[in-house]
């Protein structure tokens, strides 16, 4: 249930609450807008690249995408990446993708010959997908062209998404050769879908790790150059409220006036994930104690003992792990000073940024770049926004939860070295 930015639609006037899958139809809380742009975009054959911070809820709105294009008779094909290590793997994956459409099927195991074998319809899509792996050494660039050649010619345009392809590039980039097969498989994938502009198949392609900050480290941006890339922005305060005060009445929990925007105030940003949670959390919290009604006292016990506590941990260590997955050693190292030094100190000023600089330097070869390239990544996946004075958190959450845990353990840039640019601002 991920997004409004107009009046909410009949048919969610009833909506469940939903916290770590992505929803569609009835409990898609309609980002009306955006879907608009989106398929405006997809029926003049662009390809896409959407982006945006994390738990912003791309992943439902490509699949709620995809549920109206299939409507309006488009073939739509849903694949996550994440845990490729290989292309053979993803070729695989859109392989299995590919299988209940069995026009595209069949054809494209006739490619294949008696690598794939038997009757399409008598084997199951894990079983096909098993199959076409087993067929790829070697020679994934060619079947893997033969499986979007098989799309183009379906009698039905086709929306493609790929999700979590920035997860597989960077487990393939720690790999021997890695910025090398990185490089190649780009290459590749921007070849073929260039070779359809205009029609069908159409890619969108999204992923909780930023893909633009990957390709500028690697200096070959031109490789998603054929994607046009549209942010998803978290929801207006607005939007919050109206879809808290939804879900309150969906789960008939009686809340007092100023309680959703509490929640607002309390995340300090609209994201559809975390506005979710909030609400989970005061559920079992006045579930738990018998209450009548939420109050907004309620609002900030729970962001203190529920939030920040062992029951929040899960979402907010989501974080970090999306943070490793998207930075080397000494960047991710980098990152993680930046965000406690921003946390402790209220914001990552230009004069932090020095410190660190020569702080580092000693240690890690081309201190400046790392900092940089850290800092594009915490911008890009929302951890951190610049401001007039420096770079600060959005989400107070967020925020919160990195002081609790380095407010005793960071020592300020400033007090390690305080000879450095004093008089700078």
């Amino acid at each position: 249930m991920y997004g409004s930015t107009g009046p909410l639609a009949e048919e969610n006037l009833c909506m469940k609450s939903s916290t770590g899958r992505w929803v569609s139809g009835d409990d898609f809380f309609d980002r009306e807008r955006e879907l608009k742009l989106l398929e405006l975009r997809i029926r003049d054959g662009n390809h896409v690249l959407l982006t945006g911070q994390r738990r912003m809820g791309k992943t439902s709105v490509a699949q709620e995408l995809g549920r109206r294009l299939e409507i309006a008779g488009w073939s739509f094909l849903f694949t996550d990446v994440e845990g490729a290590t290989c292309p053979e793997d993803v070729v695989a994956d859109i392989a299995e993708a590919v299988h209940p459409i069995r026009s595209i099927a069949s054809r494209f195991a006739a490619t294949m010959g008696r690598l794939v074998g038997g009757n399409v319809e008598e084997i199951s899509a894990s079983e096909f997908r098993v199959k076409i792996r087993a067929g790829l050494s070697g020679g994934w660039q060619r079947f893997g062209k033969e499986l979007i050649q098989s799309c183009a010619e379906h009698d039905r345009p086709v929306l493609l998404v790929v999700d979590e392809l920035p997860i597989f590039l960077m487990r393939m980039l720690r790999d021997e050769e890695g910025s090398r097969r990185v490089d190649e498989f780009l290459s590749w994938f921007r070849g073929i879908f260039q070779g359809f502009r205009g029609r069908s198949p159409v890619l969108l392609v999204s992923g909780s790790i930023g893909l633009v900050p990957l390709v500028l480290r690697l200096g070959i941006p031109d490789r998603i150059n054929h994607l046009f890339p549209y942010r998803l922005g978290p929801w207006s305060r607005e939007d919050s409220v109206e879809c808290f005060e939804r879900l309150a009445e969906s789960g008939r929990l009686p809340i007092n006036d100023g309680v959703a925007d509490a929640v607002y105030e309390a995340l300090g940003i609209g994201i559809p994930h975390h506005v979710q949670s909030y609400f989970a959390h005061l559920q079992d919290f006045v579930a738990m104690r018998n209450l009548d009604r939420v109050t907004i006292e309620h609002v900030g016990e729970v962001y203190r003992t529920e939030l920040l506590g062992p029951a929040g941990q899960s979402d907010l260590a989501h974080y970090e792990t999306r943070l490793r997955n998207a930075l080397d050693g000494d960047s991710y190292r980098i990152a993680l000073e930046i965000l406690a030094e921003t946390a402790t100190q209220c914001v990552f000023t230009g004069r932090a940024r020095r410190h660190l600089e020569h702080w580092y330097s000693p240690v890690i070869e081309e201190a400046p770049r790392h900092i940089g390239e850290a800092l594009d990544v915490l911008i890009h996946d929302g951890y951190l926004e610049a401001g007039e004075d420096g770079h600060r958190f959005p989400f107070q959450l967020l925020k919160d939860w990195w002081l609790a845990r380095f407010r005793d353990h960071h020592t300020p840039l400033a007090d390690r070295v305080p000879e450095v640019n004093r008089r700078s601002p």
